[in-house]
């Protein structure tokens, strides 16, 4: 059965004007941009996991902070469950922030250091107004031992910096999840943990997910994890997105050469398994004055004559499967 879109996000763009002294602006005279997320447009299903994976600094944060109306649009639509929510301004943002949390990547920044567990975990409830006292007090409890914090009253009283790096992301995930949200936005939720409590990380967003019929969008640049929680992946280049189809045909059948790329990176464990490695030329350019036509051509070794001057739409390919490039 066809699942409903949860989330349809058309034509996003969120330029950010380049600070510059007021000599620079009476010299140059004009304003530049870092073009951050360039006309993008996805959607995900209610239920399922849609990853956004590519390099540090493509755009993938700040499509995430676009989606929650962190950040406004330059232009485009986030239309959440049928709702055009791209603009939306006091009480109709509050009550959209219900449905839709963030977990930010770095558990040491994104909490208040001057807070308990308890008062972070419960400020949502304060904020919307849905619990106060003892009743506010108990969900915290329920919550915080629902992503492993045992006995959460032993964690309650402490304060951030008492905490490990997993706990403190566990924290994050409780304080996201304890508003009962319909979407949640995972910015990178496990970089900065070690290595060994990533897949206790993984297990426990997976398994909220399915108690509670989450649907995630789940940014990270490492295409193994999106390989590991995600139902769809979407493969962003500075500011764009190349390529976008389910994990199966992502990993079986990739056809963008920078996805390729990336999958090419991806250790393989067993030594006599065949590994082609596709390396990519030069640097990343810079989003102030991105490469014309297709943006990845100049480190593309397929490339063509039109591929820098005219630039490639997402097509699909197969049923699902989509690429923006000029070989197909």
């Amino acid at each position: 059965m066809e699942r409903k879109v949860e989330l349809k996000v058309v034509n996003l763009k969120k330029y950010f004007p380049v600070q510059k002294s007021f000599l620079e602006r009476l010299l140059s005279g004009k304003i530049e941009y870092v073009q951050a997320v360039n006309r993008i447009s996805f959607e995900v299903r209610r239920g399922e996991v849609f990853g956004l994976v590519g390099e540090s600094g493509c755009g993938k944060t700040t499509t995430g902070r676009l989606i929650t109306r962190l950040i406004e649009p330059t232009e485009g639509k986030i239309i959440f469950k049928g709702e055009d929510v791209t603009f939306i301004q006091g009480e109709r943002l509050r009550e959209f922030r219900k449905y839709v949390q963030i977990i930010f990547q770095n558990p040491y920044a994104s909490l208040n250091p001057r807070m308990r567990i308890g008062e972070a975990t419960a400020h949502p409830l304060e904020i919307h107004g849905i619990a106060t006292g003892e009743r506010k007090k108990k969900m915290v409890f329920e919550m915080l031992e629902k992503v492993g914090l045992e006995p959460a009253k032993k964690f309650y009283d402490l304060y951030p910096f008492e905490l490990s790096g997993g706990q403190r992301q566990r924290v994050a995930i409780a304080r996201a999840m304890i508003l009962n949200p319909e979407l949640v936005v995972a910015d990178e939720p496990i970089s900065m943990i070690d290595v060994s409590l990533r897949a206790k990380i993984l297990e426990l967003m997976l398994m909220l997910k399915e108690e509670r019929n989450l649907t995630y969008v789940f940014i990270t640049h490492d295409l193994a994890v999106a390989k590991y929680i995600s139902d769809w992946i979407g493969i962003m280049y500075l500011g764009e997105i190349v390529e976008i189809g389910r994990k199966e045909q992502i990993f079986s059948t990739p056809y963008h050469p920078y996805t390729k790329a990336l999958l090419s990176a991806i250790p393989v464990p067993d030594p006599k398994r065949e590994k082609k490695d596709i390396k990519l030329k030069g640097e990343v350019p810079s989003s102030i004055n991105p490469p014309s036509g297709c943006r990845f051509h100049p480190r593309c070794s397929f490339a063509k004559d039109k591929c820098s001057n005219l630039k490639p739409s997402l097509k699909m390919v197969d049923k699902d499967h989509y690429v923006a490039c000029h070989l197909y």
